[in-house]
Protein backbone atom coordinates (compact mmCIF):
# COMPACT_ATOMS: atom_id res chain seq x y z
CA UNK A 1 0.00 0.00 0.00
CA UNK A 2 0.96 3.33 -0.63
CA UNK A 3 1.89 5.66 2.04
CA UNK A 4 -0.70 8.62 2.05
CA UNK A 5 0.09 11.65 3.42
CA UNK A 6 -1.50 13.92 6.11
CA UNK A 7 -2.30 17.98 4.67
CA UNK A 8 -4.07 20.04 7.06
CA UNK A 9 -5.86 23.07 5.98
CA UNK A 10 -3.71 26.46 6.73
CA UNK A 11 -5.49 29.58 7.18
CA UNK A 12 -3.30 32.54 6.78
CA UNK A 13 -5.55 34.98 8.49
CA UNK A 14 -4.00 35.51 12.05
CA UNK A 15 -2.37 38.97 11.71
CA UNK A 16 -2.98 42.74 10.88
CA UNK A 17 -3.64 43.47 7.18
CA UNK A 18 -4.21 46.65 5.61
CA UNK A 19 -7.17 46.18 4.03
CA UNK A 20 -8.84 43.80 7.43
CA UNK A 21 -8.16 47.62 9.31
CA UNK A 22 -10.36 48.83 6.91
CA UNK A 23 -12.90 46.23 6.56
CA UNK A 24 -13.63 44.87 9.99
CA UNK A 25 -11.49 47.89 12.03
CA UNK A 26 -7.84 48.56 13.49
CA UNK A 27 -5.81 45.24 14.12
CA UNK A 28 -8.47 42.68 13.22
CA UNK A 29 -7.96 39.06 12.60
CA UNK A 30 -9.84 35.76 13.22
CA UNK A 31 -8.88 36.20 16.82
CA UNK A 32 -11.09 38.79 17.83
CA UNK A 33 -14.17 36.29 17.44
CA UNK A 34 -12.59 33.78 18.47
CA UNK A 35 -11.91 35.49 21.68
CA UNK A 36 -15.64 36.72 21.71
CA UNK A 37 -17.73 34.07 20.69
CA UNK A 38 -20.35 32.92 23.31
CA UNK A 39 -22.17 29.57 24.10
CA UNK A 40 -25.02 28.83 22.60
CA UNK A 41 -26.66 26.26 24.51
CA UNK A 42 -25.52 24.32 28.04
CA UNK A 43 -22.19 22.75 27.76
CA UNK A 44 -21.37 24.16 24.13
CA UNK A 45 -17.39 24.63 24.55
CA UNK A 46 -17.27 28.18 23.61
CA UNK A 47 -14.85 30.54 23.36
CA UNK A 48 -12.17 28.48 22.42
CA UNK A 49 -8.58 28.94 23.65
CA UNK A 50 -5.37 28.15 22.28
CA UNK A 51 -3.16 25.94 24.85
CA UNK A 52 -1.34 29.14 26.88
CA UNK A 53 -3.20 31.50 25.25
CA UNK A 54 -1.01 31.51 22.54
CA UNK A 55 -2.84 34.28 20.09
CA UNK A 56 -0.41 34.21 17.79
CA UNK A 57 1.19 36.59 14.70
CA UNK A 58 1.94 34.88 11.41
CA UNK A 59 3.66 37.60 10.47
CA UNK A 60 6.02 36.44 12.77
CA UNK A 61 8.57 33.95 10.92
CA UNK A 62 9.11 32.28 14.10
CA UNK A 63 5.49 31.13 14.52
CA UNK A 64 5.87 29.56 11.38
CA UNK A 65 8.36 27.77 12.79
CA UNK A 66 6.76 26.19 15.60
CA UNK A 67 3.95 25.47 13.96
CA UNK A 68 5.81 23.10 11.29
CA UNK A 69 7.81 21.54 13.85
CA UNK A 70 4.62 20.70 15.96
CA UNK A 71 2.77 19.89 12.92
CA UNK A 72 6.03 17.51 11.51
CA UNK A 73 6.26 15.97 15.15
CA UNK A 74 2.72 14.78 15.21
CA UNK A 75 2.38 13.05 11.63
CA UNK A 76 1.34 15.81 9.55
CA UNK A 77 2.83 15.60 6.47
CA UNK A 78 1.93 19.53 5.48
CA UNK A 79 -0.29 22.34 5.01
CA UNK A 80 -2.86 22.91 2.46
CA UNK A 81 -2.30 27.07 2.37
CA UNK A 82 -5.20 29.05 1.76
CA UNK A 83 -4.58 31.40 -1.26
CA UNK A 84 -6.02 34.67 -1.95
CA UNK A 85 -6.43 36.48 -5.26
CA UNK A 86 -8.89 39.07 -6.57
CA UNK A 87 -9.58 41.23 -9.71
CA UNK A 88 -6.57 42.85 -11.43
CA UNK A 89 -4.13 40.86 -9.18
CA UNK A 90 -4.62 42.21 -5.79
CA UNK A 91 -4.24 40.02 -2.82
CA UNK A 92 -5.00 39.35 0.24
CA UNK A 93 -3.66 37.29 3.87
CA UNK A 94 -0.54 36.64 1.27
CA UNK A 95 2.57 37.11 4.04
CA UNK A 96 2.85 34.30 5.43
CA UNK A 97 3.04 31.93 2.54
CA UNK A 98 5.57 34.89 1.66
CA UNK A 99 7.51 33.90 4.77
CA UNK A 100 7.47 30.72 4.08
CA UNK A 101 8.96 30.75 0.92
CA UNK A 102 11.70 33.10 2.18
CA UNK A 103 12.53 31.26 4.91
CA UNK A 104 13.57 27.89 3.06
CA UNK A 105 15.07 26.42 6.69
CA UNK A 106 11.54 25.72 7.67
CA UNK A 107 10.84 22.36 6.95
CA UNK A 108 7.28 22.25 6.28
CA UNK A 109 5.48 20.76 2.55
CA UNK A 110 2.60 22.94 1.23
CA UNK A 111 0.59 23.68 -1.51
CA UNK A 112 -2.31 26.44 -2.90
CA UNK A 113 -6.13 25.91 -2.58
CA UNK A 114 -7.23 29.03 -4.58
CA UNK A 115 -10.16 30.14 -2.34
CA UNK A 116 -11.53 31.38 -5.84
CA UNK A 117 -14.96 33.48 -4.72
CA UNK A 118 -15.48 37.32 -3.73
CA UNK A 119 -15.07 38.52 -0.64
CA UNK A 120 -18.76 39.75 0.78
CA UNK A 121 -20.32 41.17 4.02
CA UNK A 122 -21.43 38.36 5.71
CA UNK A 123 -19.93 37.86 9.46
CA UNK A 124 -22.29 39.09 11.84
CA UNK A 125 -21.29 36.99 15.36
CA UNK A 126 -18.83 40.48 16.06
CA UNK A 127 -20.08 43.80 16.81
CA UNK A 128 -19.42 45.52 13.95
CA UNK A 129 -18.45 42.54 11.32
CA UNK A 130 -21.99 42.11 9.84
CA UNK A 131 -20.94 45.11 7.59
CA UNK A 132 -17.47 46.44 6.61
CA UNK A 133 -17.41 50.00 6.45
CA UNK A 134 -14.67 50.72 3.35
CA UNK A 135 -15.00 54.51 4.19
CA UNK A 136 -15.92 56.27 7.41
CA UNK A 137 -19.28 57.75 6.27
CA UNK A 138 -20.72 54.31 4.29
CA UNK A 139 -24.06 52.50 5.28
CA UNK A 140 -24.47 48.90 5.62
CA UNK A 141 -24.94 47.92 2.19
CA UNK A 142 -25.83 44.11 3.26
CA UNK A 143 -24.03 41.87 1.24
CA UNK A 144 -21.40 44.29 -0.98
CA UNK A 145 -18.48 43.08 -2.60
CA UNK A 146 -15.45 43.77 -0.59
CA UNK A 147 -13.00 41.96 -3.00
CA UNK A 148 -14.16 40.79 -6.18
CA UNK A 149 -13.33 37.77 -8.09
CA UNK A 150 -12.56 38.16 -11.86
CA UNK A 151 -10.24 36.10 -13.88
CA UNK A 152 -9.37 38.55 -16.29
CA UNK A 153 -7.45 37.83 -19.80
CA UNK A 154 -3.65 36.40 -20.70
CA UNK A 155 -1.93 39.40 -19.15
CA UNK A 156 -3.85 39.00 -15.86
CA UNK A 157 -3.28 34.97 -16.36
CA UNK A 158 0.70 35.34 -16.89
CA UNK A 159 1.02 37.58 -13.79
CA UNK A 160 -0.69 35.64 -11.48
CA UNK A 161 1.06 32.81 -12.83
CA UNK A 162 4.77 34.36 -12.57
CA UNK A 163 4.01 34.99 -8.44
CA UNK A 164 2.75 31.31 -8.01
CA UNK A 165 5.68 30.40 -9.76
CA UNK A 166 8.50 31.06 -7.63
CA UNK A 167 5.96 28.79 -5.04
CA UNK A 168 6.29 25.89 -7.43
CA UNK A 169 9.75 25.62 -7.78
CA UNK A 170 10.30 25.29 -4.26
CA UNK A 171 11.92 22.12 -3.61
CA UNK A 172 8.85 21.74 -0.37
CA UNK A 173 6.12 22.58 -2.58
CA UNK A 174 3.71 19.41 -3.06
CA UNK A 175 4.45 17.55 -6.36
CA UNK A 176 2.05 14.40 -7.48
CA UNK A 177 3.33 12.77 -10.66
CA UNK A 178 6.21 15.66 -10.74
CA UNK A 179 3.91 18.22 -10.84
CA UNK A 180 3.10 21.15 -8.22
CA UNK A 181 0.03 20.24 -7.15
CA UNK A 182 -2.48 23.52 -7.20
CA UNK A 183 -6.10 23.15 -6.01
CA UNK A 184 -9.56 24.99 -6.86
CA UNK A 185 -12.39 25.63 -4.06
CA UNK A 186 -15.45 26.68 -6.32
CA UNK A 187 -16.43 26.74 -10.01
CA UNK A 188 -16.55 29.98 -11.08
CA UNK A 189 -17.00 31.83 -14.91
CA UNK A 190 -16.23 28.11 -16.11
CA UNK A 191 -15.26 28.82 -19.56
CA UNK A 192 -12.78 31.73 -18.33
CA UNK A 193 -11.48 28.98 -15.79
CA UNK A 194 -11.19 26.80 -18.39
CA UNK A 195 -9.09 28.39 -20.45
CA UNK A 196 -6.77 30.32 -18.24
CA UNK A 197 -5.59 26.35 -16.38
CA UNK A 198 -5.36 25.69 -20.06
CA UNK A 199 -2.83 28.55 -20.46
CA UNK A 200 -1.09 27.81 -16.95
CA UNK A 201 -0.42 24.39 -17.83
CA UNK A 202 1.50 25.47 -20.92
CA UNK A 203 2.94 27.81 -19.33
CA UNK A 204 4.10 25.81 -16.83
CA UNK A 205 6.04 23.13 -19.10
CA UNK A 206 7.84 26.40 -20.65
CA UNK A 207 8.91 27.11 -17.63
CA UNK A 208 10.49 23.83 -17.35
CA UNK A 209 7.98 22.05 -15.01
CA UNK A 210 6.66 19.00 -16.06
CA UNK A 211 3.19 20.58 -15.79
CA UNK A 212 0.76 21.00 -12.91
CA UNK A 213 -1.54 18.73 -10.91
CA UNK A 214 -5.19 20.21 -10.63
CA UNK A 215 -7.30 19.74 -7.86
CA UNK A 216 -10.91 20.67 -8.58
CA UNK A 217 -13.74 20.41 -5.83
CA UNK A 218 -15.88 17.45 -6.03
CA UNK A 219 -19.04 18.86 -4.71
CA UNK A 220 -18.71 22.02 -6.98
CA UNK A 221 -17.48 20.72 -10.08
CA UNK A 222 -18.05 17.04 -10.44
CA UNK A 223 -19.17 16.07 -13.47
CA UNK A 224 -18.12 19.56 -14.81
CA UNK A 225 -14.58 20.08 -14.38
CA UNK A 226 -12.48 16.80 -13.07
CA UNK A 227 -9.16 18.80 -13.62
CA UNK A 228 -6.21 16.01 -12.85
CA UNK A 229 -8.11 14.86 -9.40
CA UNK A 230 -11.06 15.95 -7.28
CA UNK A 231 -11.07 16.54 -3.51
CA UNK A 232 -13.97 16.58 -1.22
CA UNK A 233 -14.03 19.01 1.76
CA UNK A 234 -15.11 18.02 4.62
CA UNK A 235 -16.74 18.34 6.56
CA UNK A 236 -19.04 20.41 4.17
CA UNK A 237 -19.83 17.71 1.43
CA UNK A 238 -20.81 15.41 4.06
CA UNK A 239 -22.44 17.35 6.83
CA UNK A 240 -24.77 20.49 4.75
CA UNK A 241 -23.92 19.98 1.08
CA UNK A 242 -25.33 17.10 0.44
CA UNK A 243 -28.68 16.77 1.68
CA UNK A 244 -32.15 14.71 1.69
CA UNK A 245 -35.44 16.26 0.39
CA UNK A 246 -36.29 15.92 3.76
CA UNK A 247 -33.53 17.17 4.95
CA UNK A 248 -33.96 20.44 3.36
CA UNK A 249 -37.78 20.51 4.70
CA UNK A 250 -36.62 20.26 8.15
CA UNK A 251 -34.04 23.02 7.80
CA UNK A 252 -36.42 25.28 6.41
CA UNK A 253 -38.63 24.05 9.46
CA UNK A 254 -35.78 24.88 12.13
CA UNK A 255 -35.08 28.12 9.83
CA UNK A 256 -38.68 28.81 11.82
CA UNK A 257 -38.63 27.08 14.71
CA UNK A 258 -34.99 26.53 16.87
CA UNK A 259 -34.04 23.43 18.41
CA UNK A 260 -35.66 23.43 22.21
CA UNK A 261 -32.44 23.21 23.37
CA UNK A 262 -30.69 25.68 21.32
CA UNK A 263 -31.13 29.25 19.66
CA UNK A 264 -28.52 27.44 17.04
CA UNK A 265 -30.59 26.24 13.91
CA UNK A 266 -27.91 24.12 12.32
CA UNK A 267 -26.62 21.16 14.47
CA UNK A 268 -24.78 18.22 13.44
CA UNK A 269 -23.21 15.09 15.27
CA UNK A 270 -20.11 14.05 14.64
CA UNK A 271 -20.37 10.56 14.26
CA UNK A 272 -23.02 10.40 11.97
CA UNK A 273 -21.45 13.16 10.08
CA UNK A 274 -18.21 10.72 10.02
CA UNK A 275 -20.46 7.68 8.96
CA UNK A 276 -20.78 9.50 5.85
CA UNK A 277 -17.42 10.84 5.43
CA UNK A 278 -15.92 6.49 5.44
CA UNK A 279 -19.34 6.12 3.57
CA UNK A 280 -18.16 8.20 0.86
CA UNK A 281 -14.75 7.10 0.89
CA UNK A 282 -15.56 3.52 -0.40
CA UNK A 283 -18.09 4.30 -2.51
CA UNK A 284 -15.44 6.94 -4.68
CA UNK A 285 -12.32 5.23 -3.77
CA UNK A 286 -10.89 7.69 -6.69
CA UNK A 287 -11.13 11.26 -5.26
CA UNK A 288 -8.66 12.70 -2.88
CA UNK A 289 -10.59 12.08 0.27
CA UNK A 290 -10.86 15.24 2.93
CA UNK A 291 -11.52 14.28 6.57
CA UNK A 292 -11.95 17.13 9.58
CA UNK A 293 -11.16 17.67 13.47
CA UNK A 294 -14.10 19.17 14.51
CA UNK A 295 -16.86 22.07 13.52
CA UNK A 296 -18.09 25.13 14.99
CA UNK A 297 -18.22 28.31 13.18
CA UNK A 298 -20.09 30.30 16.11
CA UNK A 299 -16.88 33.14 16.92
CA UNK A 300 -17.80 33.84 12.80
CA UNK A 301 -22.06 33.54 12.82
CA UNK A 302 -23.25 33.42 16.18
CA UNK A 303 -26.94 31.63 16.32
CA UNK A 304 -26.41 31.24 12.81
CA UNK A 305 -23.53 28.72 13.13
CA UNK A 306 -22.92 25.45 11.49
CA UNK A 307 -22.07 22.99 14.49
CA UNK A 308 -20.79 19.46 14.74
CA UNK A 309 -20.86 18.59 18.22
CA UNK A 310 -20.30 15.53 20.27
CA UNK A 311 -16.81 15.30 18.85
CA UNK A 312 -14.28 13.84 21.27
CA UNK A 313 -10.49 13.10 20.43
CA UNK A 314 -11.31 9.05 20.49
CA UNK A 315 -13.81 9.14 17.87
CA UNK A 316 -11.84 11.58 16.15
CA UNK A 317 -8.94 8.60 16.02
CA UNK A 318 -11.19 5.73 15.34
CA UNK A 319 -12.57 7.63 12.24
CA UNK A 320 -9.96 9.25 10.85
CA UNK A 321 -7.97 5.39 11.27
CA UNK A 322 -10.60 3.80 9.26
CA UNK A 323 -10.26 7.10 6.58
CA UNK A 324 -6.63 6.87 6.57
CA UNK A 325 -6.14 2.81 5.80
CA UNK A 326 -9.14 3.38 2.70
CA UNK A 327 -6.57 6.14 1.06
CA UNK A 328 -3.76 3.99 1.48
CA UNK A 329 -5.82 0.94 0.09
CA UNK A 330 -6.94 3.16 -2.68
CA UNK A 331 -3.32 4.86 -3.27
CA UNK A 332 -4.45 7.84 -2.61
CA UNK A 333 -1.66 9.87 -2.33
CA UNK A 334 -3.18 12.58 -0.27
CA UNK A 335 -5.80 13.09 2.28
CA UNK A 336 -7.11 16.41 3.22
CA UNK A 337 -7.92 17.47 6.54
CA UNK A 338 -9.90 20.06 8.22
CA UNK A 339 -7.60 21.68 9.69
CA UNK A 340 -4.71 23.14 10.94
CA UNK A 341 -5.65 26.12 12.30
CA UNK A 342 -9.50 27.25 11.08
CA UNK A 343 -10.25 28.54 14.95
CA UNK A 344 -13.02 30.81 13.44
CA UNK A 345 -14.46 27.84 12.15
CA UNK A 346 -13.59 26.05 15.18
CA UNK A 347 -11.85 23.45 12.86
CA UNK A 348 -8.35 23.04 14.36
CA UNK A 349 -5.54 20.36 15.29
CA UNK A 350 -3.59 23.11 17.42
CA UNK A 351 -3.70 22.10 20.74
CA UNK A 352 -6.32 24.22 22.98
CA UNK A 353 -6.76 25.07 26.77
CA UNK A 354 -9.66 21.96 27.03
CA UNK A 355 -8.11 19.21 25.15
CA UNK A 356 -4.66 20.00 24.84
CA UNK A 357 -2.67 17.90 22.17
CA UNK A 358 -5.46 15.11 22.07
CA UNK A 359 -6.72 15.53 18.46
CA UNK A 360 -2.65 15.93 17.44
CA UNK A 361 -1.70 12.52 19.23
CA UNK A 362 -4.91 10.58 17.84
CA UNK A 363 -3.19 11.46 14.01
CA UNK A 364 0.27 10.84 15.63
CA UNK A 365 -0.67 7.42 16.58
CA UNK A 366 -2.74 6.81 13.25
CA UNK A 367 0.86 7.39 11.67
CA UNK A 368 3.27 5.49 14.14
CA UNK A 369 0.88 2.08 13.25
CA UNK A 370 0.71 2.62 9.45
CA UNK A 371 3.78 4.10 8.44
CA UNK A 372 5.89 0.89 9.48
Amino acid sequence: MKKTKIFAAYLPQFHETEDNDIFWGKGFTDWDGVRNAKPQYEGHMQPRVPKGKDYYDLSDPETLRRQAELAASYGIDGFNIYHYWFKDGKQELQLPAELLLEHREIEISYFFTWDNNSWRRTWSSVKGNDWAPLKDNEKKQGKAVLCELDYGNETEWEKHFQYLLKFFRDERYLRINDKPVFAFMTYCEAEVMKKMITYWRERAVESGLMGLFILTNYDRMKGRFPGDSYFVYQPSYSAWSVRSRWENRLERYLKIKPRLDSPVKYLYDYDEVWKKIISFSESRPEVIQGAFVRYDDTPRRGNRALIVRGETADSFYNNLKILYENCMKNDREILLLTAWNEWGEGAYLEPDEDTAYAYLEAVKKIKEQFDR
